[in-house]
């Protein structure tokens, strides 16, 4: 029903998602009211769909920033530290921050600067963007995400979760590596068939992967000019 969840405004767009039981969580509910997507889209923010943002990137449907939202809710307790690997418009990782609260971290990474600096531009288009930013709650950061990430002097043991927003030919070890225990990451995997993995680092740091729902990506690549 995803196809019938749009609205005429963020709000709207937020009550439909909700009454098609696509968010379930009052968390989720709020963090997504939070953030105005037309800030993060250039066009038609408020309709269920994927929308084009320059530099062969999208924006992805509403329904899916959700999922991904809800999916992760359980590890995103107050505190916790965030990787959004394949960043773009910086939408998610902005619904992400307010998740954590006052005291977690989300870092947004793309490969494509120019993807890094829109980020950062459309956070600060609102106040409480500007403060996710100057704050350091929200980071946007250039480099490879299939490879994850690692703070400058980070002596953080890991990201409590990651979400990736890009279809992935595999899922990268590396990735898992850098979960905590417990941890999840969040990833789409595939090229022609692409289906959303669930992959939960365990306490004891064993593995569980599942492989959940079809959704077509556009894929995780190197820079478009990169040889």
């Amino acid at each position: 029903m995803a196809w019938m969840s749009s609205g005429s405004s963020n709000a709207a767009l937020i009550k439909s998602l909700a009454s098609h039981g696509l968010i379930t969580s009052e968390r989720v509910k709020n963090a997504m009211l939070a953030v105005d997507r037309a800030h993060f889209a250039p066009a038609a923010p408020y309709t269920d769909s994927p929308q084009i943002i320059g530099f062969s990137a999208t924006i992805s449907a509403p329904h899916m920033h959700a999922n991904a939202a809800e999916s992760l809710l359980p590890f995103l307790n107050p505190s916790a530290r965030i990787l959004d690997i394949g960043s773009g418009s910086g939408y998610l990782t902005a619904v992400l921050a307010n998740l954590v609260g006052p005291k977690g971290k989300v870092v947004g990474i793309d490969h494509i600067q120019g993807l890094v600096d829109l980020a950062n531009k459309n956070t600060a288009k609102s106040e409480s963007g500007r403060q996710l930013l100057e704050s350091g709650r929200v980071e946007f950061v250039k480099g490879d995400g299939r490879l994850g990430w690692k703070d400058p002097g980070d002596v953080g043991d890991g990201w409590d979760a990651i979400h990736v927003g890009a279809a992935a030919k595999e899922a990268h070890p590396v990735l898992v590596e850098q979960l905590k225990a417990p941890g999840r990451l969040f990833i789409p995997v595939g090229e022609d068939s692409q289906y959303i993995w669930i992959i939960d680092k365990k306490e004891d740091g064993s593995v569980v992967r599942e492989k959940s729902f079809g959704v077509r990506y556009v894929l995780l690549t190197d820079h478009p000019g990169k040889e």
